[in-house]
């Protein structure tokens, strides 16, 4: 028998003794089982290689997932503190999209020093009954569980708390080692659903036909989703054929349905203002949700729509130039006290003409840690400057503090999470005058990995000088205390246009503490108008809302930006509700922003 169990686990089958198919339920006495190893293909067993363990941490995990792979640092962490006490900890990965050699690269990316194993057809996920990456279960000397559910709550969906406030994971083991009852023996687990192959079902039909992803759902992607869902974007996994759909069909169907993707936030009462709404029309948010029901059939090949091109990994396109940080910046694993200063390089020479930017794209060289990039464009200095100057004395010597755009004077464009890069069509575009240089603000945000980073850009020049020159405008409070335990703090900035001007695009900025955000507009003579109601602002998502008409305005036009915080302990991404809160460039500082695009009406 044991022969025939390590022979079959060669080909990554799962080898269950004992009862068919219990259901993995706390209290529950488990039979051995048996899986390969990613890397060496060597079959792990709980019987063998756990059973001298004190307690054994099985752990589900996934390559794509954020809030696994978060998680897998701090089980590694958890590893070396508990493997001395008598447990054993694996990470067992069983994801339908997660081949041995993908799951093997992942473990050593992320130095994960615990055995990973490869769950070919989820067999024992479904044994476990296991829904999520991260979901975790602890098992005594006897392998009867004794705990399944979180690692503990400091990351979830949306939330990424600075250190966790339980810790029931640790908790469950420190009571079996003492042979105690776990106090809180279930929870529920946070991270993405366990991708399994989908079971083909009875065709249905949306709209009077039948949904395939060759014919309506590949459209849909392409719409609305490849331009993250792709390798090298922001998003943790792709979206680019029917295999990757399918595996991920049922986060589709719960962040769908949920409204959490495709990404947007403002207000229902705004819809139709906007041109760069991203939300879901009801019939393609229908036929997405068909589609998963029928258990995502292809369809036809043949229907398939033709892919969408992105050259060389960049979303607007081949850029006319790009320029990259002189050298790669060292960031630690470890933020240090206070944080990783803010990183200012001049960029590239000075320029030796006038320049139009039509489009900027941002790169961060290593996305994990680059909380954002913004592009400064420093004119030629009226003023002597030491050459040993700080670079932020350097970049901001001639800068007009009375400026009424604010630190938007010098804004080219950048990056930061969620955002889309800049770009305005033909006709428009900002101006980089002759002898200007480029200067890259950085801000690195360590994620326990160090690294070497070196982040671009990349420009798209006007083919002609554009009729429109693009300017950015800063509402900016800088002067504000936000109370302990405040759960809605309000603060408010306004700006006066001295001259007609012609609305674009407006946002807002606000750090974790962030609750929601308006833009009023307020004409001499007119009614008060509502601009953008963004009532769950959400730091992870640094978006643009485009006005489908520009908006002209008359001159003595004033736009208001009232911003809510919330820091009571209610605010789960809250670091510290117990001190006030003042302006500050670190995230667990705040900022209060409201940007705003836009050109002069009375240029001819």
């Amino acid at each position: 028998m044991r022969s025939a169990v390590l022979a079959s686990v060669a080909v990554a089958a799962l080898v269950v003794a004992g009862e068919p198919k219990p259901t993995p339920i706390v209290g529950v006495k488990l039979a051995d089982w048996s899986l390969p190893r990613a890397d060496t293909a060597k079959p792990w067993s709980v019987a063998v290689d756990g059973g001298n363990a004190k307690a054994v941490v099985v752990a589900f995990l996934g390559t794509e997932c954020p809030i696994s792979n978060a998680y897998a640092l701090v089980l590694t962490a958890l590893t070396k503190k508990y493997e001395a006490k008598g447990v054993r900890f694996v990470g067992v990965f069983s994801n339908s999209q997660d081949d041995a050699a993908a799951v093997a690269k992942h473990a050593k990316e992320l130095n994960i020093t615990f055995p990973v194993l490869r769950d070919e057809g989820a067999l024992l996920a479904d044994r476990f009954a296991a829904k999520r990456t991260p979901e975790v279960f602890v098992l005594d000397g006897t392998r009867t569980v004794r705990y399944r559910g979180r690692v503990d709550d400091q990351y979830d969906k949306g939330i990424k708390r600075p250190q966790a406030k339980n810790h029931e994971l640790t908790d469950a083991l420190d009571a079996v080692l003492k042979g105690e009852e776990v106090a809180q023996s279930v929870t529920a687990s946070a991270g993405c659903i366990i991708s399994r192959k989908p079971k083909a079902k009875d065709v249905g039909t949306a709209h009077g036909e039948a949904v395939t992803y060759s014919k309506q759902v590949a459209r849909i992607l392409q719409k609305n989703c490849q331009e993250c869902h792709r390798s090298g974007e922001a998003a943790p996994f792709k979206l680019m054929n029917y295999g990757d759909a399918a595996a991920w069909s049922e986060a589709i169907r719960e962040a769908v349905t949920e409204k959490r993707m495709p990404p947007w936030f403002a207000d229902d009462s705004d819809k139709g203002k906007f041109k760069n709404d991203r939300t879901l029309s009801p019939e393609d948010k229908a036929t997405l949700l068909s589609w998963v029901d029928q258990g995502c059939p292809e369809g036809d090949p043949a229907d398939l729509p033709a892919a969408r091109p992105y050259p060389d990994g960049w979303v607007l396109g081949k850029p006319d130039e790009v320029f990259t940080m002189p050298e790669a910046f060292p960031v630690p694993a470890e933020a240090p006290k206070g944080g990783v200063p803010y990183q200012y390089f001049f960029v590239g020479e000075p320029f030796k003409e006038d320049k139009w930017v039509q489009s900027l794209e941002a790169v961060p060289g290593v996305r994990g840690v680059v909380h954002h990039i913004i592009v400064f464009v420093k004119p030629p200095s009226k003023k002597p400057v030491r050459p040993d100057a700080p670079p932020i004395q350097q970049i901001f010597t001639d800068f007009d503090f009375q400026n009424p755009d604010g630190f938007g004077e010098m804004f080219l464009g950048g990056y930061a999470p969620g955002a889309v890069p800049f770009s305005q069509g033909p006709g428009y575009g900002k101006k980089i005058a002759k002898g200007s240089r480029l200067v890259f603000e950085l801000h690195y945000t360590p994620n326990g990995t160090a690294c070497m980073d070196r982040s671009s850009i990349g420009l798209i020049y006007c083919k002609e000088p554009p009729k429109h020159q693009v300017r950015t405008r800063t509402i900016m409070n800088e002067k504000f205390l936000i109370k302990p335990f405040a759960e809605d703090e309000v603060i408010e900035k306004s700006s006066t246009f001295d001259r007609p001007v012609v609305l674009l695009k407006i946002g807002p900025h606000m750090h974790l503490r962030g609750k929601s955000f308006t833009f009023d507009l307020d004409i001499p003579g007119s009614k008060k108008e509502r601009l953008l109601t963004v009532p769950h602002y959400d730091f992870n998502w640094q978006l643009y809302y485009e006005f489908a008409e520009p908006r002209h305005l008359p001159r003595g036009s004033e736009i208001k930006c009232i911003a809510h915080y919330d820091n009571s302990n209610k605010n789960p991404n809250n670091p510290n509700p117990w001190q006030p809160v003042y302006f500050g460039l670190q995230t667990w500082e705040e900022m209060m922003v409201g940007f705003v695009d836009y050109y002069y009406d009375d240029v001819k």
